[in-house]
C-alpha cells in the first residue's frame, strides 16, 4: 500500500514553477513602481514578539490573526503578520544614522490566522511601502501615487480599479460634530470599517451595540453618503492637487466609508478596489504619525501601505492583464549522446554558459529521442547535440523546436547563431 501524501498545511499554497513566474512577475512591477518613486528596498525578520504589535495594531490582529507560540525562554513570539511596526522598531534602532526622509519598500512573507477563501490564505507574500520623517498631504499622495504606477505597469487601467480616499482627522471633526466622545472614536472606526463586511440591519444593531443614538447613527449615515466631504478638509484638497501633479488623480477617488481597521493610522488613509467590488482591497495604507515613538524612537511621522499578491492576482485574471509566463528552466538543452561523449556534453554545455545564455545538460546518457521530448515538455526553444559526427567536423548540430528545422554549424559559428535565434 502506497503511503499517503502528507498535505500542506491549511491556508498555505505551493507554489509551482507557473504560479511562481507570477508571483515573480508581481515582484518585478512591485520593484519598477518602487524605485521609479526612489525608494529602497529592505526587510525584516520572520519571528517578533507579540508586544511589538499589542501596542498599536488593534486586538483584532493580535489575539485572533497573529501566529503566537512561546519560545524556549517563555517569551511570546510570533510570525509577522505586517511589517509596519517592524520597520517603525528598525527606525527607531537607528534613527540618528538614517537619512530623512526615508523611503523603503520590501516585498516578502507574511502569515495572519484567518479562515482560508478566496483571495486570503493564512500566509502571503505582502509589498509594504513607506515614507518616513514628512508630515504632509503631498507625502501621502506620493504614496498612492506609487500604487497608481504599479497599476499602470501592470497594465490595470483606472477603469477597472481605483484607489479610495479618506481621512482620519476630518471624520473625527464630523464625530465631534455629531458629538460621539473621543473614548467611542476607535470602537466607531470600527463601525465605519465594517460597514462593507456586514447586512445592513447586522451593521445598525453592531451601532446600538456600542452605544450610538438614532439621531447619530442617523447623522452617521449622511456623513458616510457625503462624497464631497473632503473639500472641508484643508489635508485632502491638498492631497488630491498633488495626486494630480504627480499623475495619478486619474485612479483616486474620495470615498467617506474607507478608515482602515489598524489602530495606528492618524490621517489620510486610502485602498485600491476593483471598480465593480468583486474583491476585497487590493491594497490599503495611510499616515501614522505615532508608532516609531510607540517602540521606544523619538517621534517621526511616516505614511506607507502594503498590497498582498493574492487579491491583485485574481484582479489581473479578471481583466486579462496577466501575460503570457512561460517558466522553462533554460531555452537551451545540450544532449547526451552516449556515455563515451557525457563530458564532451557537458564541456559544451559550460562553453554555452559562459557566453551569457541559460543552458541545461542532460543529466545522464539516455536515447535522444527521449531527451528531445524531455526538451520539449520544460519549454526549452533549442536542442544542442555533439556526437561522434559533430566531434569529428568541429560541429554542433542544434534543432529549433519550434520550427522543427535543424543545422549542423561549426563550432566557432554556434554563439553567433545562438543569439539570433533566441533574439527572435
Amino acid at each position: 500500500m502506497a503511503n499517503k501524501i502528507i498535505p500542506s498545511v491549511k491556508g498555505t499554497r505551493d507554489f509551482y514553477p507557473e504560479t511562481m513566474a507570477v508571483r515573480t512577475w508581481l515582484y518585478r512591477q512591485m520593484r519598477a513602481a518602487s524605485e521609479a518613486f526612489g525608494y529602497q528596498e529592505y526587510d525584516g525578520p520572520f519571528l517578533e514578539p507579540i508586544a511589538l504589535y499589542a501596542a498599536k495594531s488593534g486586538e483584532e490582529l493580535v489575539k485572533e490573526q497573529a501566529f503566537v507560540f512561546p519560545d524556549r525562554g517563555g517569551d511570546l513570539i510570533t510570525l509577522r503578520p505586517e511589517l509596519t511596526p517592524t520597520l517603525a522598531r528598525m527606525v527607531a534602532r537607528k534613527q540618528g544614522q538614517l537619512a530623512f526622509p526615508l523611503r523603503w519598500w520590501s516585498f516578502g512573507p507574511f502569515w495572519r490566522y484567518e479562515r482560508p477563501q478566496k483571495g486570503r490564505a493564512r500566509e502571503f507574500f505582502q509589498w509594504n511601502i513607506d515614507m518616513l520623517g514628512v508630515n504632509s498631504p503631498e507625502a501621502d499622495a506620493e504614496l498612492a501615487a506609487v500604487g497608481a504606477e504599479f497599476f499602470r505597469r501592470a497594465g490595470l487601467t483606472p477603469n477597472e480599479v481605483h484607489i479610495l480616499v479618506n481621512n482620519r482627522r476630518l471624520m473625527d471633526s464630523r464625530l465631534d460634530a455629531l458629538e460621539i466622545p473621543p473614548a467611542r472614536r476607535k470602537a466607531v472606526f470600527r463601525l465605519i470599517d465594517r460597514r462593507e463586511k456586514m447586512s445592513a440591519a447586522a451593521w445598525e444593531t453592531y451601532a446600538g451595540e456600542i452605544g450610538l443614538s438614532p439621531a447619530q447613527l442617523g447623522g452617521l449615515k449622511a456623513l458616510l453618503a457625503d462624497e464631497r466631504l473632503w473639500e472641508q478638509s484643508e489635508e485632502l484638497v491638498r492631497f488630491f492637487a498633488a495626486a494630480r501633479a504627480l499623475g495619478a488623480r486619474d485612479y483616486l477617488r474620495y470615498a467617506p466609508h474607507v478608515i482602515r481597521g489598524l489602530d495606528y493610522y492618524t490621517g489620510t488613509v486610502f485602498e485600491a478596489r476593483d471598480r465593480d467590488g468583486e474583491f476585497r482591497a487590493i491594497l490599503g495604507g495611510g499616515r501614522y504619525d505615532n508608532l516609531v515613538a510607540d517602540v521606544g524612537g523619538k517621534p517621526l511621522p511616516g505614511v506607507g501601505f502594503a498590497m498582498g499578491d493574492m487579491v491583485v492576482t485574481l484582479v489581473l485574471q479578471k481583466y486579462g492583464r496577466l501575460p503570457a509566463l512561460d517558466a522553462p528552466p533554460a531555452p537551451i538543452l545540450v544532449t547526451v549522446f552516449d556515455a563515451d561523449h557525457l563530458l564532451e556534453a557537458y564541456r559544451l554545455a559550460a562553453e554555452v554558459r559562459r557566453e551569457g545564455f541559460p543552458v541545461a545538460a542532460y543529466p545522464e546518457p539516455a536515447k535522444l529521442g527521449k531527451q528531445f521530448k524531455y526538451a520539449a515538455r520544460i519549454g526549452a526553444r533549442l536542442v544542442l547535440v555533439v556526437g561522434p559526427d559533430e566531434l569529428a567536423q568541429q560541429a554542433v548540430t542544434v534543432k529549433n523546436l519550434r520550427t522543427r528545422e535543424q543545422t549542423t554549424l561549426p563550432r566557432d559559428a554556434l554563439f553567433q547563431h545562438l543569439h539570433a535565434m533566441l533574439a527572435t
